[in-house]
C-alpha cells in the first residue's frame, strides 16, 4: 500500500482479509431516533461484533499481512481496551504471541478480555502515553512487531469495512455519525463513505473530557491534553505529535465534530439498552448521545450511526440504567477509568 494515499481499493481488499475472524454487524432501524429527530436513524451495530468493537477490523487486516519473519518475532499493542483485546484474539486465532500494554486508567473488564486470549498483559503508568512508551520499550527489547491502534494504512482500510457495510446496506444514507477518538475508525468509515458520494455528511463525535482529535481539528493542529476519566474511555488516549495518517485524512473528510458530556453519554448507554437491548460502551454510545441532545447543526436523512464498541463493565452499566430509570442519574462518579 503507498504510504501517501489510501484507496478504496485497500478497503475491499481489507474485506477480503478479515471476513473469516471478523463478523458483518447488522445495520438496525431505530424507531424511537427517527421519532426523536424527524429523520430515519439506523445503528450500524458494532457493538455486536466479535470481540466486542470494530477494532477487530484494522487489528485482522494488519496482521494477516505481516510476514512469517515478523509474526515469529510477536506482536506488541499499545491500547485504551479495544485495540488490545482484537489484537489478543487475532493472536490466539492465527498462533502468534502477543504483548498489550495498558495504563491503569484501562477498565478491570477490558483487561480481563486481553487476558482471555492468554495474552501477556503489561499495566504501565497513569496515561496512554506512558502505557506507550512502555509499548516502545518493549518492542526495542524483544525486537517484537507493533499492530498500531490507528495511525497504520492497513488498520485504517480494516476499520473502513465498517463503512463498505453501511453504503452496501444503506446506500440512500445522507448523514453518518462515528465515534472520534484518534481517528482510525473515522478515516477508514470516510474512505468507504466520501468515496461512495464526497457530499455525504461525517460527523466526528467524542466527549467533552479529553478530546484531543476535536481539538486538533479545532485549531487546526495536533494539541495534546491532560487525559481526564471518562465513561468513553475507548475514547480516551493522546495522539503522537509524528501521526502520519489520520489527523490529515479527519482534516480532509470530517464535516462537523460535537462533544457530549458525561450526563449525556450516560443517558445513550441507557437508552439503548432500554430501546434496543443493546450492550453499548460509553465511547460506543456517543453518537446517540449526539442525537438525543440535538448536538448536530444540520442533521440530513438518512442518518447511521456507528455503535463502536459494547464492552462496558455490566455492573457500571447497570448502575446507569438504574438511576436512568429512577430519574436521579449523579454522572460525576460515573466514569469508566
Amino acid at each position: 500500500m503507498p504510504n501517501s494515499e489510501i484507496t478504496l481499493r485497500d478497503v475491499y481488499l481489507a474485506s477480503r482479509r478479515i471476513r473469516l475472524l471478523a463478523q458483518r454487524t447488522p445495520l438496525i432501524e431505530s424507531q424511537w431516533l427517527s421519532q426523536q429527530t424527524g429523520e430515519a436513524v439506523y445503528l450500524k451495530a458494532e457493538c455486536l461484533q466479535v470481540t466486542g468493537s470494530f477494532k477487530v477490523r484494522g487489528a485482522t487486516n494488519k496482521i494477516a499481512i505481516l510476514t512469517d519473519e515478523e509474526k515469529a518475532r510477536g506482536i506488541i499493542a499499545v491500547s485504551s481496551g479495544n485495540h488490545g483485546r482484537a489484537v489478543s484474539y487475532v493472536a490466539n486465532r492465527l498462533g502468534i504471541t502477543a504483548t498489550i500494554c495498558v495504563s491503569d486508567r484501562v477498565p478491570k473488564n477490558k483487561r480481563e478480555g486481553i487476558r482471555r486470549y492468554g495474552t501477556q498483559l503489561v499495566v504501565e503508568g497513569h496515561s496512554y502515553e506512558e502505557a506507550e512508551a512502555a509499548a516502545r520499550r518493549l518492542q526495542r527489547e524483544r525486537g517484537l512487531t507493533r499492530v498500531d491502534p490507528f495511525d497504520d494504512p492497513h488498520v485504517i482500510a480494516g476499520q473502513g469495512t465498517v463503512g463498505l457495510e453501511l453504503i452496501e446496506d444503506l446506500p440512500e444514507v445522507r448523514t453518518v455519525l462515528v465515534p472520534l477518538s484518534a481517528g482510525g475508525l473515522m478515516s477508514g468509515v470516510a474512505i468507504a463513505l466520501k468515496s461512495a458520494d464526497p457530499s455525504l455528511r461525517l460527523i466526528g463525535v467524542s466527549m467533552e473530557r479529553g478530546a484531543v482529535m476535536a481539538e486538533s481539528l479545532r485549531v487546526g493542529r495536533l494539541v495534546e491534553l491532560a487525559e481526564e476519566p471518562t465513561l468513553a474511555d475507548g475514547l480516551a488516549g493522546a495522539i503522537p505529535l509524528d501521526n502520519r495518517y489520520t489527523f490529515r485524512l479527519c482534516q480532509r473528510y470530517v464535516d462537523e465534530t460535537v462533544l457530549v458530556s458525561e450526563t449525556e453519554i450516560a443517558q445513550a448507554m441507557a437508552s439503548a439498552l432500554e430501546e434496543h437491548r443493546l450492550v453499548v460502551e460509553g465511547s460506543g454510545a456517543v453518537g446517540i448521545a449526539a442525537l438525543m441532545h440535538e448536538k448536530v447543526t444540520r442533521l440530513e436523512g438518512p442518518v447511521a450511526v456507528v455503535l463502536s464498541g459494547a464492552n462496558v463493565d455490566l455492573p457500571l452499566l447497570l448502575k446507569i440504567a438504574s438511576q436512568q430509570s429512577s430519574s436521579d442519574l449523579q454522572p460525576e462518579p460515573l466514569h469508566g477509568g
